[in-house]
């Protein structure tokens, strides 16, 4: 042995200069294997504000668009539909798509639409195809899109 070192020496060092990083790939092998509780599921969901007065389909049937269709009178409301419940024997009767007026399209923004119930009060409309109902947020009034 020219090195000068016995040869018991060096498994020492072999066991001395790589244990610490043995022993760090140990750990991390370990902890890669231990299984993660899931993350706690929290669920956000906000009750609407608007109390519905008829049954809603979902999705809304998709109504084609008739540019040549009568003009619809903006001023004149839908007809007062009763707060009561409907009987439970009968079915509901939906109101002739013709008799919602129109939203007022707004100019420069694409997606919004002035209600014609509450003026100066803008909707986004966004996703919905012209001519469906919706309902107008601040007076629950059903209009249709432009």
């Amino acid at each position: 042995m020219a090195s000068g070192r016995s040869p018991d020496t060096i498994p020492q060092i072999f066991i001395m200069r790589f244990s610490l990083p043995l022993a760090l790939l140990a750990v991390f092998f370990l902890a890669s294997c231990a299984e993660e509780p899931p993350p706690p599921t929290t669920q956000h969901h906000r009750a609407p504000t608007y109390a519905s007065t008829q049954p809603q389909e979902y999705p809304p049937p998709q109504q084609p668009f008739n540019p040549n269709g009568p003009v619809q009178a903006t001023t004149t409301p839908p007809p007062v539909v009763a707060s009561s419940p409907p009987p439970a024997v009968a079915p509901p009767t939906k109101v002739a798509k013709g008799d919602y007026p129109y939203g007022i399209p707004v100019p420069g923004k694409p997606h919004l639409v002035e209600s014609p119930y509450s003026p100066g009060k803008y909707i986004d409309v966004e996703g919905f195809p012209p001519g469906t109902e919706v309902k107008d947020p601040y007076t629950d009034k059903i209009f249709l899109v432009p």
